[in-house]
């Protein structure tokens, strides 16, 4: 087989996926969908895999006609699978009347969707599907909101939505504060518009939905939280960790929470899956230091590019976990990493200093050194980094 013929070969079913790996409904509803695994559910946020059953009976099931089964995902299919929505929701709310009728046609309908809790967020997905240009709307004002500097306009504006039917303020919700930076933005205009800081006045002036916005998507960093292997995206992961702490904050500061009610509850079980999931990383980031950096006690000495590469993912960790600590019930832990993070880098900098010294040619301990000053970088400062370089440019020079 030449060259060309196996890239073509391997391209191939990008040109024509299959149908499961085509995205629930084209994308249309991306805006309100959370990852799947979630402890809770909230009105307005669809979990992924209630998504994709209820694409799936509607592609398999109402879709003659209308859909290509077997179609690419694609920007001119999405734009053919909207044109053709109202029909889908015509013949879907025709089959949930005729469900309606008998225990029997409800029955068949369950178990085409696949089970029950696809059954029980049928009409949200439904709902999200005929509102599916306003989430379009809502994404756009959430990109708006954060160049927006007029506090009372973002008040006016969230008054604007259709705040009498709390199904779809919730998809709106959803929609926009996955657009927002900084979603304590939101919340205090909340407040604002509810006259004062507490959950029962955000709910009688109809905004809890935002409140339940935040919440779900608090919980919806867990997944990005599943650090596993050494090429784990620790981007993804320390994005989570900072998207999480502003949620989390924007409702502890702003809004005074009852404490024996759901939210609350929510907030410190949320809370507490995604500090054990970070308390796993950091238990081993001073063992993967010493590890990392120490010259190798007999044979030939030789560069561990894995575990430098952990351990160093490990460090951008705890630098994250430092600036979001307070929304993160981890202090002790993170203590006692902390101090010793900073004791076993001080210790192998001036080690793997000496080392060079002695030999400025040697290689593998130059990028050793290299390596511990990139991580004392991230835990003490630039400044002190900085003079770790010229020392180091200094011995090598020699």
């Amino acid at each position: 087989m030449s060259l060309s013929t196996a890239r073509a070969t391997a391209a191939a079913p990008s040109l024509r996926a299959p149908a499961a790996a085509v995205r629930p409904f084209l994308g249309l509803i991306d805006s309100v969908l959370v990852e799947d695994g979630g402890e809770f559910e909230f009105p307005g946020a669809i979990a992924r895999s209630h998504a994709t059953a209820a694409w799936t009976w509607m592609r398999r099931d109402l879709g003659s006609g209308l859909i290509d089964a077997d179609g690419p995902d694609s920007p001119d299919a999405q734009q053919l699978l909207d044109a053709a929505m109202p029909q889908l929701l015509q013949r879907a709310h025709a089959a949930l009347a005729a469900a309606a009728d008998t225990r029997e046609a409800e029955r068949r309908l369950r178990t085409q969707l696949g089970g029950e809790g696809e059954w029980q967020r049928l009409r949200m997905v439904l709902e999200a599907l005929k509102c599916r240009a306003l989430l379009a709307k809502a994404k756009s004002f959430g990109r708006a909101v954060n160049g927006l500097t007029d506090e009372s306009a973002l008040a006016q504006a969230l008054q604007a939505m259709p705040l009498q039917d709390q199904a779809v303020a919730a998809l709106l919700m959803q929609a926009t504060l996955g657009q927002v930076s900084n979603p304590a933005r939101l919340v205090t205009a909340t407040v604002r518009i509810a006259g004062a800081p507490t959950e029962a006045a955000v709910q009688r002036v109809g905004l809890a939905p935002l409140l339940d916005a935040v919440l779900a998507h608090a919980q919806n960093q867990v997944p990005a939280l599943q650090v596993h292997g050494t090429f784990a995206d620790i981007d993804l992961t320390c994005r989570a960790i900072h998207r999480f702490h502003r949620l989390v904050r924007a409702l502890h500061t702003h809004v005074e929470l009852d404490r024996n009610g759901r939210r609350a509850a929510i907030v410190g079980a949320v809370t507490k899956r995604v500090s054990d999931r970070v308390e796993a990383r950091l238990r081993d980031v001073p063992m993967d230091i010493n590890q990392a950096l120490r010259r190798a006690r007999e044979g030939t000495d030789r560069l561990d590019g894995d575990r430098l590469l952990s351990a160093l993912n490990g460090v951008y960790i705890l630098a994250t976990v430092r600036e979001c600590r307070e929304s993160l019930a981890l202090n002790a832990l993170f203590d006692r990493s902390w101090t010793q993070v900073g004791e076993a880098l001080e210790m192998h900098i001036q080690r793997n200093l000496d080392l060079l010294r002695q030999n400025p040619e040697d290689t593998v301990t130059s990028e050793r050194l290299a390596s511990s000053i990139k991580m004392a970088e991230l835990r003490f400062n630039s400044e002190y980094a900085d003079v770790l370089r010229r020392a180091k440019e200094a011995v090598e020079r020699r």
